[in-house]
């Protein structure tokens, strides 16, 4: 599958995370998400619908699969991610 990233994810998301997180994020996308999104990931509910959380550790991964592409809406810790990622969407 092909991974798409959100432009806030480039330049906000990843460049604000340390880099023992960052790598971590990076290994969760490579060896998790790109091989078994629907496996690895959970459904979120509400206004969220139809999008996914990946875990690692207390930082999320918000994505939605469309056709054969992941989009990556959203990384951030788990008590802020989802404050920003509604207007993303």
């Amino acid at each position: 599958m092909k991974i798409k990233y959100h432009p806030k994810v480039k330049n906000e998301d990843i460049p604000g995370l340390s880099s023992d997180i960052a790598v971590r994020i990076e290994n969760a996308i490579r060896n998790r998400l790109m091989v078994n999104p629907v496996k690895y990931g959970f459904y979120l509910r509400g206004s969220l619908k139809g999008y996914r959380k990946l875990r690692v550790g207390d930082w999320r991964i918000i994505y939605r699969i469309v056709d054969k592409e992941i989009r990556i809406i959203a990384i951030g810790n788990r008590k802020d991610v989802y404050k920003f990622v509604n207007i993303r969407k």
